[in-house]
């Protein structure tokens, strides 16, 4: 069985984020979309929300698993002799900015990071972006899932 670990904050999981796991799910067998836990970052949603809004985002998809983690993603992926982790880019600066944690996450345990290039009409979209343009008032609903308009509308009232 093939396994790919697809990881980020997801604070919130985007369109752009989803396009990837669907990417994932068309070329492995199981793909575990792994929430990253900073604990210096206070986030929108918190963990066991954001999970649940994945979960949620992607019950239509077959062999998808979400879990979450705090700490090295390597050791992460190490407990679980998981070797492969997908990163999605939106550009050459999401190239420049993975490509050294690729190379680390190789020396230090052996994962290999593949890169899919994301959805061109959700380039210029981040989680980030997403949090401000909502929390100015803005209409996220064309850059995630409908679960997750709904719920950062929620959190915002």
């Amino acid at each position: 069985m093939t396994t790919a670990v697809c990881p980020g904050s997801f604070d919130p999981i985007t369109s752009g984020h989803l396009f990837v796991v669907e990417r994932c799910v068309e070329r492995f067998d199981e793909v575990v979309v792994l929430v990253t836990v900073n604990p210096s970052k206070k986030g929108m949603f918190d963990v066991d929300r954001r999970v649940a809004l994945i979960e949620e985002c992607t019950a239509h998809l077959p062999g998808v698993r979400v879990d979450s983690c705090e700490g090295l993603l390597v050791d992460y992926l190490t407990r679980r002799g998981l070797t492969t982790m997908v990163k999605g880019l939106r550009g050459p600066v999401d190239f420049q900015y993975e490509t050294p944690m690729a190379q680390m996450n190789r020396e230090l345990a052996g994962v290999e990071t593949l890169f899919l290039l994301g959805d061109p009409r959700h380039a210029h979209v981040s989680s980030s972006l997403v949090k401000e343009v909502a929390r100015l008032g803005g209409d996220v609903s064309p850059y995630v899932p409908a679960p997750v308009a709904a719920a950062i509308a929620d959190t915002l009232r």
